[in-house]
């Protein structure tokens, strides 16, 4: 997985009926682009993800 920042990062929800989470990617903490990345999420809160199989990035358009 790579990213640059500015780009959007879906975590989707891991067990039925859970909601998935949104985010801006504000740094990236690994060479070329590979996680850890820091994100904004919707709802304000910042956190260090590691993604897994459960999330996506999507490039961001400007």
């Amino acid at each position: 997985m790579r990213a640059v920042v500015g780009d959007k990062i879906q975590v989707h929800g891991r067990t039925v009926g859970s909601a998935g989470q949104r985010g801006e990617i504000l740094e990236v903490r690994g060479p070329d682009g590979a996680p850890p990345y820091l994100v904004r999420f919707a709802d304000g809160h910042e956190g260090l993800v590691h993604p897994g199989p459960d999330c996506e990035v999507q490039a961001r358009t400007d």
